[in-house]
């Protein structure tokens, strides 16, 4: 059964209203009076995992069904990444299938998480955008990253220098400002759609360069967790202590992507999690990344030094029954003070990655937060 869920929203008397830009779905009150707590905000991070042997159609067309299924449970966001020659994951065209889910669903925001903008002229990636915002307006976020979403070789294909390590990303990200913000006097180069359409743009990191430049800027700042845990707590504080208001926030925005499989007992949970736990496995081996079933223990097959590999990387992982999963969330928002929790669930069977995801949204709506700002969510 699918249950649509709410967003808390308080009312906040004789406080002044501060409005965003549109695009940014985000509207502000201010008041002396401690705003009443909302539910948690929840959103989704898709790679688009293929099984062995599957034509990448069949992956895509389960991400229309999930976006769809999280767009009813009231999630505010549905991502996608960027990766390049990786056997396993379908994400690679990302503009492209932000489209198509955007065109299989009605209200949920739909973006990147992220794009890798190192990899691409801003030209370009404002124009793929700008024409996105344009057929969907008010519903694309693009998030950027600066890493190459793959191997050397691959940074060749992708006509990138392979002197380059991504310093040159805060100079990208000025330029594709210019490109989709107000034309400027003297602007001989314009993105055309993108100019003036005001994109959303959420800057994506696993260390704290990336919270730096957010904080510096005033922009929203979302933390891979989901395979970079270990500096989750310094660029989280890094970024809310450093953070500078501009015309986009006025507060700092922190979302945080953590691996999370809820099912009905702690024990079925942690079957579930074999299977991201065999991809990062072969990762580590430099295999293929297709999902594979889970098996009844790991140990069989990997080493005491892989073991602990897999599990530093998954070390953000929140996994078990509704009871252990609500305890991981909420522990998580109360360490780290995230605005947004983006979860990112990969089980082998379609079935059990759709009742995950309609369990978080049950657990996370029993979540309050009571942020100092209030944040009513479009």
């Amino acid at each position: 059964m699918t249950h649509r869920l709410e967003m808390t929203r308080a009312a906040v008397d004789g406080g002044a209203e501060t409005v965003a830009p549109h695009s940014l779905g985000l509207t502000r009150k201010t008041t002396t009076v401690q705003a009443t707590a909302q539910s948690l905000p929840i959103s989704v991070l898709d790679l688009v995992p293929t099984r062995p042997g599957e034509a990448a159609g069949r992956a895509i067309a389960r991400s229309v069904e999930l976006a769809r299924h999280v767009e009813q449970l009231g999630y505010k966001r549905y991502w996608v990444a960027e990766h390049h020659a990786i056997q396993g994951l379908a994400c690679s065209a990302t503009p492209v299938l932000i489209g198509h889910i955007a065109a299989g669903t009605k209200t949920i925001r739909v973006g990147s998480g992220g794009v890798m903008l190192p990899n691409h002229a801003p030209l370009v990636v404002a124009e793929q955008f700008g024409t996105l915002e344009a057929i969907y307006p008010g519903r694309i976020d693009l998030g950027l990253g600066r890493a190459p979403g793959g191997d050397f070789q691959t940074m060749r294909a992708l006509r990138r220098g392979l002197a380059q390590d991504g310093d040159d990303f805060p100079a990208l990200l000025e330029e594709l400002r210019t490109y989709l913000g107000p034309e400027s006097r003297g602007q001989l180069v314009k993105a055309i759609p993108g100019q003036n359409s005001n994109v959303p743009i959420t800057l994506l990191g696993s260390s704290d360069f990336s919270a730096q430049l957010a904080a510096a800027l005033g922009l929203p700042f979302a933390f891979a967790a989901h395979f970079a845990p270990d500096a989750l707590d310094a660029a989280a504080k890094f970024y809310r202590e450093r953070f500078q208001p501009s015309e986009v926030l006025q507060n700092p925005y922190l979302l945080v992507a953590v691996p999370v499989i809820a099912a009905s007992t702690d024990a079925a949970a942690q079957r579930l999690f074999t299977a991201p736990q065999q991809r990062f496995l072969r990762l580590i081996r430099g295999e293929s990344l297709e999902l594979l079933p889970p098996v009844d223990s790991m140990e069989p097959l990997w080493s005491d030094i892989e073991k602990a590999a897999v599990e530093n990387r998954l070390g953000a992982a929140i996994v078990g029954s509704d009871a252990t999963v609500q305890a991981g969330l909420e522990k998580l928002v109360n360490d780290t003070h995230a605005d947004e929790v983006i979860v990112v669930t990969d089980t082998y069977e379609h079935s059990d990655r759709m009742d995950s995801y309609e369990r978080v949204a049950r657990i996370a709506a029993e979540i309050k937060l009571v942020p100092n700002v209030e944040r009513i969510f479009k």
